[in-house]
């Protein structure tokens, strides 16, 4: 059996990912000042429907379009939360309310990929790589934002909580993937001393893999250390909630608590496709937005006074159709809404160059047109949140869109 077979077998009987070759892990180190403005990512695949998340029902074409799917008004049964006297909040979200009274969050409609594919998995690789239209990109935009960040290379620098290493954070960067739910903090095989001692021994006399190998280890021993701390206090009170997400939440907002290594955060949820049967007030969409938003309330308490230093950006690869299909749901389509939370977001607002659902006014007569670019919204985030210059923006998003007039959401 090769090591990089072995690396592979650790990395499918534990929680941890170690990336070899291209996506060897970088040297360790211990910069907390540099990592103290944090980024947490939440992508939505599937493509939510974000005219119901944010729904604009100061228009009449909005009812018109979506006779059974449509919130009602506020104040109607079912219906949605008031925003601005125009736009209204999903009521399964209703969780994340007192983050908007407190201008915590905010939301830029009628956003997403100005490439025009209807297909998941481009959208999604265009929204991971931060090059829309372009397939020939070889790693994600988190990955790059890595490398341009001040401080040490650390492979919990970036982690996400998921399956796999996610598209978005491939590169010659570290990262660190965590299984999700109770697997997230599960021992690996390596954590039996008689097990690891072996492995360790077998790679002291190779230079080739021994940095990546101990690099994994310590990640891998680091996360356990900030995940476990409290866990054999309260090994009952654990258990995940039937939909993951706030316990996977409250999980994260620990772990970033514990480790001020951590820096980036990715997680990704899907069953968003909602072609049929998506329901209003309540139904199919509910179910799934009311964890959502429950999780991300949960993070942003969790994080305590971490949170005025951190930015948690909801994303999804492209909107749905503004009129409801003959199922009672919505097909793919163009135009979406991006959440922004966080202690430095000028919330309170909708933001974004919307131009209303009139015939005139809808992408190829059918969808939401984009007339924010997302990279537009990333791109301020890196830049004001995380403090980029112009040049390392460059790196992270090539080709960058001009900025959006008036798109103002962060605090300088």
């Amino acid at each position: 059996m090769d090591r990089r077979h072995l690396l592979k077998l650790m990395a499918l009987t534990g929680s941890l990912v170690i990336p070899v070759g291209r996506q060897a892990w970088a040297a360790v180190g211990d910069d907390s000042a540099a990592t103290r403005r944090k980024l947490v990512v939440v992508m939505l695949r599937g493509a939510v429907d974000g005219l119901n998340v944010v729904a604009p029902y100061g228009d009449a074409n909005y009812a018109r379009l979506r006779p059974i799917i449509g919130l009602a008004r506020p104040g109607q049964d079912g219906g949605a939360l008031d925003l601005d006297g125009y736009f209204g909040l999903h009521p399964a979200l209703a969780s994340l309310q007192p983050l908007w009274e407190q201008k915590k969050l905010a939301f830029i409609h009628a956003s997403g990929s100005p490439d025009a594919t209807r297909s998941h998995f481009d959208a999604q690789d265009y929204l991971e790589s931060g090059t829309p239209g372009r397939k020939s990109t070889q790693d994600g935009w988190l990955n790059r934002l890595l490398t341009v960040l001040p401080g040490a290379a650390s492979p919990t620098r970036a982690i996400s909580i998921g399956p796999l290493m996610p598209r978005i954070l491939a590169g010659r960067a570290p990262a660190t993937n965590l299984a999700a739910g109770a697997a997230g903090t599960k021992q690996s095989i390596l954590d039996r001393p008689q097990i690891g001692s072996a492995f360790d021994q077998m790679y002291q006399g190779s230079d080739k893999f021994a940095s990546a190998y101990q690099d994994g280890r310590d990640a891998h021993k680091e996360v356990m250390t900030a995940s476990m701390q409290d866990e054999m206090q309260a090994a009952n009170g654990g258990a995940p909630l039937p939909n993951g997400f706030p316990n996977d939440a409250a999980h994260l907002a620990k772990l970033m608590r514990n480790d001020p290594k951590i820096q980036i955060a990715f997680v990704a949820l899907g069953g968003w496709d909602t072609h049929a049967y998506q329901g209003n007030g309540k139904g199919q969409l509910a179910n799934r937005l009311m964890p959502l938003g429950q999780g991300l309330a949960t993070l942003a308490q969790g994080l305590g006074p971490m949170f005025d230093d951190t930015t948690i950006v909801v994303m999804s690869e492209f909107g749905r159709t503004a009129r409801q299909n003959g199922n009672g749901g919505t097909d793919h389509g163009h135009g979406n809404v991006m959440w922004v939370l966080g202690g430095g977001v000028a919330g309170g607002k909708v933001y974004g160059d919307w131009q209303g659902l009139g015939e005139a006014q809808l992408h190829e007569g059918r969808d939401l047109p984009v007339t924010t670019d997302f990279r537009s919204v990333l791109a301020q985030v890196s830049e004001r949140h995380l403090r980029l210059s112009d040049q390392q923006l460059a790196q992270v998003f090539p080709a960058m869109p001009a900025a959006s007039p008036g798109l103002n959401f962060l605090r300088s």
